[in-house]
Formats: C-alpha cells, structure tokens, sequence
C-alpha cells in the first residue's frame, strides 16, 4: 500500500517524515484502504444510564439507525450576505470590568459583539469532520478506532481558529435547530432545554453512528482573559461495533480582551472512554506559556484495560492530528487534517464553509421545519444580512417576550417541558425520538417563539 511522505512546515521539525495511512478521507489524494487484522475483542455492549429510551432503540435495532432519504442535490452559499459588523463603537473594558467574576451568559450584550450562529449551529459545527465517526465504525481495530475517535474529538475545535473576539447568539428556550446532509451521511437535531441554567441537548445518527450530548457552558472574566468552562458529556455509540465512546471537553480561554490580537487557547485534559471495551484515549491540550512559542498542541496517548500504552498521539488542534509509535517518533502518521478556511474567511466571522452553510435557508428545507428552528430567528437573520439596528431592536423584543412567557408559566404553575429531548438517569438529556418522522408535519400555529 503506498503511502504520500508530507513536509513539515515547523524547520524545528524539518527532519520528520510524515505519512498518510489510508483509513480516513480526509486528504484527497489519498484513497488507499488497509485492514488491521490483529483486531482486539470487544465486549458486550452495557446499557448507559445516559443513553434514552430513542437512542436504546437505535442502539439493539439490527440494521443501525435508519438511513437518510436521498434528496435533490443542494447548490450551498459560498459566503455570506454581508461582511462582519463592526465593533469599533462597543467598549468590551467596560463592560466586563463591571461583571468581573460573573457568569457572563446571564449579562446582555451588545448584538454586535455576536457572530451570526448560536450554541445550536455551534453543536453542529462539531460534526464537520464526521468521516473519522465513519470510519470509526468501519475498523475492527479497537486501537485504530479509539486514535479515531481522538481525532474526531480534536477536530470539533478546529473552526474556532479565527473566531475569537464573537460570541454566538444565546438561543431561546424551546428553540431547535435542524441540520441534515446526505452529502455527509447524518441528520442532526438540538434544543435548548433548560434557560436557567442555560443547556442545549443534540442528537445525530448516520447509518453507522449515533452522537448525542448535552451542553452547558459557564463563562467568567479574569482580568485579561475571559474563560469558557463546559460541562456534560460527550457521547458516540458505533451500533455496528457494539461500541459507546464518551468525553468530556476542555476549558476554552479568550487572551488579549482588551489590547493585542484577540486569540482562543483551548487547554486541559480530555478522557476518551470506551464504555464496551475498556479502552481509554487521553489527551492533553497544552496551555501555551511564556517561554514557549508553541501553540495549540495536543498529546495523547491510547491505553488498553490494563493500562498498558498501546498508540501514541500528537498535534494542533487548528491543523492536523498524527499518530506514531513510540519506538519511531519521527515517523508520524497523519489521522486527521482540518480543510482550511476560504480565503476570504476574515469577511465572514472567521467562518469555515461547512459554518457558511449552517444558517441558509434553501427551499428545498423551507416548509419541512418546524417553525422554532433557528433559521426562522428574525435577530439572527437581521444580523447576518448586516442590519445592525433592527437586529438589536428584534432582540431586545424576543428577550422581552420570552420573559413574559416565562412569568406567566410561573404564574399558572406551569412547568417547561423540551419538544424534543428530555431529562434521564443522572444530569444528562436523551432525545425523545420522532423528530425525523415529523419533518413537514410540524404544527404550524400556536403562540411563536419568535
């Protein structure tokens, strides 16, 4: 099996050789396949407190979860209809001088510190790279599998490269956001579930995988730096391979608020679990220091049951992931690279294309969504088309109306129950089911969340 020898940009590490082995499509010119015949036993798949009554049913059903009905093929936008807002006139100093401290998802911000997406379109973002999932499911490698799942894990990092300095708009309760491509073998679905605290659940299922996570993230300033702290957990199950992955991600850290160039780091330690084989993936995402020029590295190391090192890993976070084995360091394996962004990217928030495409509306999706889907927030729409005062007018009105329904819940005894997902054994959420089996039949009356 031939293999492509790629050059390492860093002269630091001028003399490593880097091959491409062919179990992921990631790089085009490459299209080689290889099996690992030396395949680890997998164990019998255990029930997850985590996993809902929806996803259990894909987890047993024999033939996977059900396939996505073919379409017409779409034409995607290439760019967006306006370029960025400005953010000249807003005083950032200001305003986290006075919530030093605080978390700041409860504090209103100026809609021109935003990027044109929210937390839901975020979750989405992290399925950009879900050919290493495919591919995941495809090996029986239980090693190969976990190096995968690795990179699949590093990879949803990598489309924040230039996005520091925006935030994504807060999604209102009861909102939901769709996002299915055939083009990428998946159907997604997420819902804000929970306002105070503010937490999103998702669900994605392909024929070979099914991903789900619920998502709650804490923000706070320290002076020169404003921290993002999530929490919940990350999850994979690989039907096929009676498989369930799961993790939890790392801190994310605005540097240089207020002077310099604005950068993200993204830093701690992740834990890859597999809860069928015992397997563990740990990765370390290294925070950049003073003394170091380094920056967006991560290290891991792949370990069986008994704790034995059984793969090794390394990278960026932002460019590739290799893997390598101990006795031959300079011999990196490339599992994973990130397409780069457009070249106009600085004129559309930093955006990758997949990010570009996530908030159009295409007719041929139009009448099959439910009319909470985020493509129907006028806010969002407003701003993405560069109409910064109706934007922060419209805003103001849907934060408004979304306090008063929240009084008169109160006031009735009413209690919020998510459309969609719903809380199960632990903290967690699952998804319900039946989204996917409603598409074009959503009601279409009844009071608007927008």
């Amino acid at each position: 099996m031939g293999v492509a020898v790629r050059d390492v940009e860093d002269p630091a590490t001028a003399n490593i050789q880097i091959t491409a082995p062919a179990q992921v499509h990631i790089v085009p010119e490459e299209e080689d396949h290889y099996d690992n015949e030396d395949s680890h036993t997998v164990r019998s798949f255990p029930r997850s407190s985590q996993v809902s009554p929806a996803t259990a049913e894909v987890i047993t059903a024999e033939a996977g979860p059900t396939s996505i009905p073919p379409q017409q093929p779409v034409v995607r936008r290439r760019t967006l209809p306006a370029p960025p807002v400005s953010m000249e006139n807003i005083s950032i100093m200001s305003i986290l001088r006075n919530n030093m401290g605080k978390d700041l998802s409860t504090i209103a911000m100026p809609i021109a510190l935003n990027e044109p997406l929210n937390l839901l379109q975020k979750l989405a973002e992290e399925l950009e790279y879900c050919e290493l999932l495919d591919a995941a499911a495809d090996t029986d490698d239980v090693v190969d599998r976990m190096v995968l799942i690795s990179a699949f894990a590093v990879s949803g990092y990598a489309s924040t490269v230039n996005r520091a300095g925006r935030k994504p708009f807060n999604p209102l309760l009861g909102e939901t956001f769709e996002c299915i491509r055939p083009d990428k073998g998946f159907k997604f679905v997420a819902e804000k579930v929970s306002h105070h605290p503010p937490v999103m659940a998702c669900h994605a299922e392909s024929e070979k995988y099914v991903f789900f996570q619920d998502n709650l993230v804490k923000s706070k300033f320290w002076g020169k730096s404003m921290e993002l702290v999530p929490s919940g957990t990350v999850n994979v199950l690989l039907p096929g391979k009676k498989d369930h992955l799961q993790w939890s991600k790392v801190t994310t850290c605005m540097r240089n608020v207020f002077s310099g160039t604005r950068y993200l780091e993204h830093y701690g330690t992740m834990k890859i679990t597999s809860v069928a084989t015992g397997y563990t993936s740990t990765l370390v995402f290294k925070e950049a220091g003073y003394f170091t020029s380094a920056k967006n590295e991560v290290v891991g190391t792949v370990c069986d049951p008994s704790g034995k090192e059984v793969a090794w890993i390394t990278g960026k976070w932002d460019d590739a992931l290799y893997r390598f084995e101990k006795s031959s360091p300079n011999n990196l394996q490339v599992v994973w690279r990130a397409t780069p962004c457009p070249s106009h990217h600085p004129q559309m928030y930093g955006f990758t294309q997949f990010a570009v495409e996530l908030n159009e509306l295409t007719p041929d999706i139009e009448p099959l969504l439910p009319p909470t889907d985020t493509r129907f927030r006028t806010d969002q729409r407003m701003y993405e088309n560069g109409l910064i005062d109706e934007a922060e007018a419209e805003k103001l009105r849907l934060e408004q109306k979304q306090r008063e329904r929240r009084k008169r819940m109160e006031a009735e005894g009413e209690v919020w129950e998510p459309k969609w997902f719903e809380a199960v054994e632990g903290d967690g959420w699952g998804y319900k089911g039946g989204y996917f089996e409603n598409r074009g039949k959503f009601e279409k009356d009844g009071e608007s969340i927008f």
